[in-house]
């Protein structure tokens, strides 16, 4: 086993010899350690959606929610350049919802839209047809 020791440690580079203190120093005439603190990174500042304000105010502006979105964005964005995070997280949060709102509202009526256009043209596809069989074309009299 001593001589498996011995192969592991000529594997690496040799290590410097053991060298005990010198005669009359002690502890305390060494250099003081070196101590690193580490500190948590900042967190994150917080969102403030206004890329996904300016297209709910341009593309789906519904009962204003899109502007109203773009003004709680902006003004989250002027309080997260004051280092306000908890007011620039509160407006963030408002702009968030009602995007969210809009984009619901949205859906809801473009569904809706494509419902009703969808059953008038059956509507009318069968008041066309009735109107047909009503009136028959007999031709040239």
């Amino acid at each position: 086993p001593a001589a498996g020791m011995e192969r592991l440690r000529s594997a690496g580079p040799p290590l410097p010899p053991y060298e005990p203190l010198s005669e009359g120093l002690d502890m305390e005439g060494l250099p003081p350690p070196a101590v690193v603190t580490l500190e948590p990174p900042p967190p994150p500042p917080p969102r403030d959606h206004l890329a996904w304000s300016l297209c709910t105010s341009l593309y789906g502006n519904v009962c204003c929610l899109g502007f109203l979105a773009l003004v709680f964005s902006v003004k989250s964005r002027d309080r997260k350049v004051l280092g306000d995070y908890s007011g620039a997280l509160s407006y963030g949060s408002t702009a968030k919802y009602l995007n969210i709102t809009a984009l619901l509202l949205n859906i809801f009526f473009t569904i809706l839209i494509i419902a009703l256009l969808a059953s008038g043209t059956i509507v009318i596809t069968k008041l066309f047809n009735y109107q047909q069989d009503q009136h028959t074309f007999l031709g040239p009299t």
